[in-house]
């Protein structure tokens, strides 16, 4: 007989923190969207 993969059996080899890495992609967005806008600044008040 073959054996047939129940997901109910299967076991979380990997478990993760979804709410942190959620909050770790908000995270590293907001900082890497800062550095831009904070260098289009910089290059804006330069180029005046």
């Amino acid at each position: 007989m073959s054996e047939v993969n129940h997901p109910e059996a299967h076991v979380n080899e990997e478990p993760r923190n979804d709410f942190m890495d959620v909050g770790v992609g908000f995270g590293v967005t907001f900082g890497i969207m800062l550095v831009i806008s904070v260098a289009a600044a910089v290059i804006s008040f330069l180029m005046s």
